[in-house]
């Protein structure tokens, strides 16, 4: 399964709960995560999405480590299952 489908998937599930999966680019700033997900209720995370077995570069890692140092959730999403658990952890449904 290659990563957009992965990323279709994932939007498709944000949308569901109510909330926005935003394309998120920053220039200037390299190593942000993919999505800006902002759900109802105040809720905000932030989503690296990768191909199946892939990892996060360096710089993805250390910029995820600074986002949850003040507070905010991150998550590496490379397959359906892993959006599911993600959705489910956001608190939403994961079927």
């Amino acid at each position: 399964m290659k990563e957009k489908a992965i990323e279709l998937y994932f939007v498709k599930k944000v949308k569901a709960m109510g909330g926005m999966a935003i394309k998120f680019v920053s220039p200037g700033f390299d190593g942000l995560p993919d999505r800006l997900v902002l759900l109802p209720k105040n809720k905000l995370a932030f989503v690296e999405l990768k191909a199946p077995g892939k990892k996060p570069r360096a710089l993805q890692i250390k910029r995820m480590e600074q986002l949850t140092s003040f507070g905010f959730k991150c998550f590496v999403v490379d397959t359906k299952e892993a959006v599911d658990v993600t959705i489910a952890e956001l608190g939403g449904d994961a079927q």
